[in-house]
């Protein structure tokens, strides 16, 4: 069962980095990630009623289910939509593996898991290919247009561990990642319609076939489908073992990326993915994907 998940969930989020770029253009970013999550929380909760699955979380969840909402459905994906305005699809993927990392260190500062030296050697091989394959992007006269992007990506990337943090706080007290899921993507979608409003944005109704199917494929795959089985992983196996499925959407983003957006490969940027992937697969070595009970802090 985990590695249906694993596989599962790589396949599904190493193809969502070319359908959220394929969404920004002239929908307001706040207003596409709202198209999204609305979508995909009225998909989720009206397919567990259907099921006779729909549970309401207690009064006492209800504040974790926010969080869950902030960290996961709405400001981490506003970060990630502003950066693929500013880098590549499989580029922003790349940060996105940080995740490997930061999970790590969260789940030592929330639950006391212990940072083991495999960690350490992971995030400098992980750090020093990033540079390598950003070296290209950061020189000339798109220095600062790509810092841009990778500023907002990384931003994402630690919303989305904090997020992880939160699942799995929310999974040890007995909430299911499907319950908090269909929820907290109904509560992202009402955050973002409130900064909708309040940042005067314009809600522009798409009329182009591409960008249709891209909000269709974001909500019900990327969404309802890919949340579900990475936050059963996040339960089962626990949040940094979960984030080594962030190792293989490099490969699949960035393959997508050449033959789509003509993302074009030199030594340098080879060498850093190269690099890069070495240090999370430094993490990945002897992974075990048996059912690990997760822990409260």
């Amino acid at each position: 069962m985990n590695l249906f998940l694993f596989v599962s969930t790589v396949l599904i989020w190493g193809t969502t980095w070319i359908a959220i770029a394929l969404q920004v253009g002239d929908v307001p970013v706040v207003v596409s990630v709202f198209y999204r999550f609305a979508t995909a929380g009225v998909v989720f909760i009206l397919g567990l009623a259907l099921l006779g699955r729909l549970e309401r979380p207690s009064a006492g969840q209800q504040k974790w289910v926010l969080a869950q909402a902030m960290c996961l459905f709405s400001f981490n994906f506003l970060c990630f939509y502003m950066a693929a305005g500013y880098l590549a699809s499989g580029v922003i993927s790349v940060i996105f593996s940080l995740a490997t990392i930061f999970n790590a260190v969260n789940a030592r500062l929330f639950f006391g898991d212990r940072i083991t030296a495999k960690t350490l050697l992971a995030g400098g091989l992980g750090v020093g290919g990033l540079m390598l394959m950003f070296a290209g992007d950061l020189s000339g006269a798109g220095t600062g247009e790509a810092w841009i992007g990778i500023l907002f990506a990384t931003c994402g990337t630690m919303l989305f561990s904090f997020g992880n943090m939160v699942s799995r706080r929310n999974s040890a007290s007995g909430l299911s990642p499907v319950t908090a899921n269909a929820w907290g993507m109904c509560y992202g979608a009402l955050i973002l319609m409130a900064l909708i409003w309040a940042s005067g944005s314009e809600f522009i109704l798409p009329q182009d076939p591409v960008y249709i199917g891209a909000m269709l494929y974001l909500a019900v795959i990327g969404s309802v489908v890919g949340f579900t089985t990475y936050l059963m992983m996040v339960a089962r196996i626990g949040s940094a073992k979960a984030a080594y499925a962030t190792v293989m959407f490099p490969i699949v983003a960035l393959a997508i990326s050449t033959f789509v957006e003509g993302y074009s490969w030199g030594v340098m940027n080879a060498a850093g993915l190269v690099l890069a992937l070495c240090g999370n697969l430094v993490m990945f070595t002897n992974l075990s994907l048996r059912r690990k009970a997760p822990q409260m802090a």
